[in-house]
C-alpha cells in the first residue's frame, strides 16, 4: 500500500527543463492574474499551479514582482506583434485605424495581462526586457503615425507629439472599453471598437 501511495505521489511531480519552468511559471501566474487580478496575485499559488514548490519562482524570478514583470514582457512582446501584424497596406490612415483597433481588441481579449503592463506599482518599470518590448510597441504605432515603409522611408514630417496623441486617444479608448463604457454585454465592447474608434481616430490632425 504504501508502494502504491509513494508512485501516485512521484506521478503528480511535474518535470521540468530549465527553460520550460520557467515558462510553465509565467503561463501559471497569467492564469492567478486572469482568475484574482493583478492585486491579489500570489507567488505560491502560481508554484502550485505549476506543480513546484513555492520556492521555485525564486530561482528565476526573485519574488512576485519578478515573475509579474515577466508576464507584463511576453505580454508586451505579443502586443507588439499584434500591431505589427495590423500594420498592412499602404494608404496611412488606413493603417493606424487597423493598428487602433488591433491595440483595443488586444486589450480586451488579455484584460488582466495588458492592465499588467502599465501597474508600475506591481512590475519593474526599469527592467531591460520590459522597457525593451514597451518600446517596440510604442515605435510600431510611432511608425504609421510617421508614415513609415517597411524600408523606414517616410514621406510625413509628423513628430513625437503626434505619436503621442495617437497613442493617447487609442489607449483612452481601450481602458473605456475595459471599462465597460459602450457596453458589458457579450461583443459590444469589439463591435464599438469597430465602429467608433476609426472615426476617433480621424478626428487626429495627422
Amino acid at each position: 500500500m504504501t508502494d502504491n501511495v509513494n508512485s501516485v505521489k512521484i506521478a503528480r511531480r511535474t518535470s521540468y527543463h530549465h527553460g520550460t519552468l520557467r515558462d510553465a511559471l509565467i503561463e501559471a501566474a497569467r492564469a492567478v492574474l486572469e482568475e484574482r487580478g493583478p492585486d491579489a496575485f500570489s507567488l505560491r499559488e502560481a508554484a502550485r499551479r505549476a506543480g513546484v514548490s513555492p520556492a521555485a519562482p525564486g530561482h528565476h524570478f526573485g519574488d512576485a514582482r519578478g515573475l509579474l514583470t515577466a508576464l507584463a514582457t511576453v505580454t508586451s512582446r505579443s502586443f507588439g506583434d499584434a500591431l505589427e501584424q495590423a500594420d498592412v497596406g499602404c494608404d496611412r490612415i488606413a493603417r493606424l485605424r487597423a493598428q487602433g483597433i488591433a491595440y483595443v481588441r488586444f486589450a480586451l481579449a488579455h484584460r488582466p495581462a495588458f492592465d499588467l503592463i502599465w501597474r508600475r506599482g506591481l512590475v519593474d518599470a526599469e527592467d531591460a526586457e520590459l522597457k525593451a518590448a514597451n518600446q517596440r510597441a510604442f515605435l510600431i504605432l510611432d511608425r504609421v503615425v510617421r508614415g513609415e515603409d517597411a524600408a523606414g522611408a517616410s514621406p510625413c514630417e509628423a513628430d513625437a507629439a503626434a505619436s503621442l496623441a495617437a497613442w493617447a486617444m487609442v489607449h483612452g479608448f481601450a481602458q473605456l472599453a475595459l471599462s465597460g463604457v459602450f457596453g458589458a454585454g457579450e461583443g459590444a465592447a469589439e463591435r464599438a471598437v469597430d465602429a467608433l474608434l476609426p472615426a476617433v481616430l480621424d478626428r487626429l490632425a495627422l
